[in-house]
Parts: structure tokens; sequence; C-alpha cells
């Protein structure tokens, strides 16, 4: 008799435990828009350091455009159908695709250029909605680039500025750069490539324009094929300021602009945040505060080039 009693409780909790069990090892799933190793790995070795192991306490569901811009809403619209907990995403274009797809789940954008002026947020310290993260501030160093390249190179005059018109950001940095060509005596010629199989007519009309230097944004479609472009600018001896140090260290001459890996791995408290119970809206959005100066003296041997003292004492790193 009490057998059958202990087996008719078991069977009447079952269904209960295993719906407990089920949702005590349920862990969290996180979606990563636009994903690219270059922002990726920071991101997890972020969250690695808080705990969050992939495989055991958390999952990663990988959406890379690979630079094709007009593929991020249907990636992100996958992402809001597998029902992750928080979407991450890389630039402007990713982080717009991911806020017209989803005003519920939360979205974490990092490497922002302007958050405020691409409509993601409605300001840095009171984001609301469902968007947060860490802005590059991309547009207001692109004069601080055009000063050093000046300083570097003084005998600079025509500088062509390479971007992607489909990133609000960008277009934003262009402008910037127009403005601050002014008190420089030098003029801007704008080279745009929105898709990875335009390079080679951005490389034509580069070779046709015959600029003194070349200025390129932290567009991830460009970061994403950055290689392209250090080669290019090599072989025709084309000195360049970048924005990111990773385009440095592959061969590029000087950058400017905060730490992206940095940025990347300060994401993951973000989302600690937000799993936790945090919402977006009262995150308010970290601006960077330290930026470094990287000169490739290798590359400026290569290119004939002697980068003045006055510049290379403020470098924050020299590549020798």
């Amino acid at each position: 008799m009490h057998l059958r009693v202990a087996v008719l409780v078991l069977l009447f909790f079952a269904p209960l435990l295993t719906a407990e069990a089920e949702q005590a090892g349920k862990s969290p799933r996180i979606g990563l828009l636009d994903y690219a190793p270059f922002w990726g790995e920071p991101l997890r070795e972020g969250l690695r350091d808080l705990g969050y192991v992939e495989g055991q306490n958390v999952s990663f569901a990988y959406r890379p455009s690979e630079g094709r811009s007009e593929r991020l809403p249907e990636l992100a619209s996958e992402l809001v159908r597998l029902k992750v907990d928080v979407i991450v995403t890389y630039g402007t274009p990713a982080a717009q695709a991911a806020k017209q797809a989803t005003a519920a789940i939360p979205i974490v954008m990092l490497g922002i250029g302007d958050p405020v002026r691409a409509g993601l947020v409605s300001s840095l310290g009171r984001p609301g909605g469902n968007v947060t993260g860490n802005t590059i501030q991309g547009p207001e160093l692109t004069s601080k680039r055009l000063q050093l390249l000046r300083e570097a190179l003084p005998r600079v005059s025509r500088v062509a500025f390479l971007w992607n018109p489909l990133n609000a950001s960008n277009a934003v940095a262009f402008q910037e750069a127009m403005v601050g060509m002014r008190g420089l005596a030098m003029t801007l010629h704008s080279i745009e490539v929105s898709s990875p199989d335009r390079f080679e007519s951005a490389f034509a009309a580069m070779r046709k324009e015959r600029p003194d230097a070349l200025v390129v944004t932290a567009d991830p479609m460009l970061l994403l094929h950055v290689g392209r472009v250090v080669d290019f600018a090599a072989k025709n001896r084309l000195p360049a300021m970048y924005q990111v140090k990773g385009n440095v260290m592959a061969g590029g001459l000087m950058s400017y602009g905060p730490s992206l890996p940095d940025l990347s791995r300060r994401g993951a408290l973000y989302i600690d945040k937000i799993l936790k119970g945090a919402k977006p809206a009262a995150l308010p959005v970290e601006q960077a505060t330290t930026f470094e100066l990287v000169v490739n003296l290798k590359t400026a041997k290569a290119l004939g080039l002697t980068i003045p003292q006055s510049v290379l004492v403020r470098a924050d790193q020299i590549i020798e």
C-alpha cells in the first residue's frame, strides 16, 4: 500500500519536477548580429571573465553578414524568431537592423559612431527603449585624425576618404571630415564602398584621383576586408590613417581611436546586467575615455616616409 502511494506521488509530481529542472538548467542565448571575430572574440572573452562559458551556462547564435548590409534585416529577424535573450551588434547598420526587428529583446550595441543622430537612443544618459551599449565616438574624432595626418605628413594636400554610404555614422564622419579640412589646406575626395564587390571600383577611383593620403573609417564591412585596403595602399605607396589599431598591426601606417577590443569586452558588462534583470533604458551608453595613437614605422620605411618626432613622442605604440 505504502509503495503504491509513493508511486502515485512520484507520478503526480514528476512533470512539475521535470519542468522545474528544465527551467533551472536553461541557459541564456545571446544573438551576435553581423558577427566577426574582431569584435566577437573580445566580447566572448569578457563574458568568460564574468563566468559565462559557452556550452555550459550560455549559448550563442552567430549571424554574420559577411559585409552584405542588405542581409542584416533578415538576419536580425532570424534572431528574433529564435527568441534570444540579448542581441549584440557592432556598428550602426547592424544596430539599426536589430532595433527595427524588435522592440522587446534587449540590444547591446558596440562601437557605435553616434547612436543619438543614428536614431538608436534618445540620449546617451537616458537611452530609452531596448537599446544601450557603448560608442566609439567616430565622428567627433575625424578632425583629430586629419590633424595628426597633416602633422605626420606636412606635404599632404589631397586626401581620399574611404567610407560606407549605407552606414549612418560614416555619413556623419564624412561631414565632420569636410568641416575639419577647412583649416588644414587640404582637399577631400569621397571614395564610397557599400559592399565587398565595390572595392575594385573604389581602388580604380583612387588610382585616377592620385591622392597623397587615405583616411579609412571603422565601418564593419571595411574592417572585415581591411586586408584589401592595406594591400592596395602598400602597392600604390599610399600612406593611410585608420581608426582601429588592428589595421595598423595589419600593415597600415597610423591609427587614432579608442580600443575596439576593450569596447567589445566591456559590452559583456551590459549583457551580464541585462541577464540579471536590468533594463537597457536604464543603462547609460558608455563613451570611450582613452584613445590610442599607433604608428607603424616598418610601413613608414617601406613608403619612404619619416614620421616627425613630435608625432612619435605622443604615440601610445610604435611598431618597428
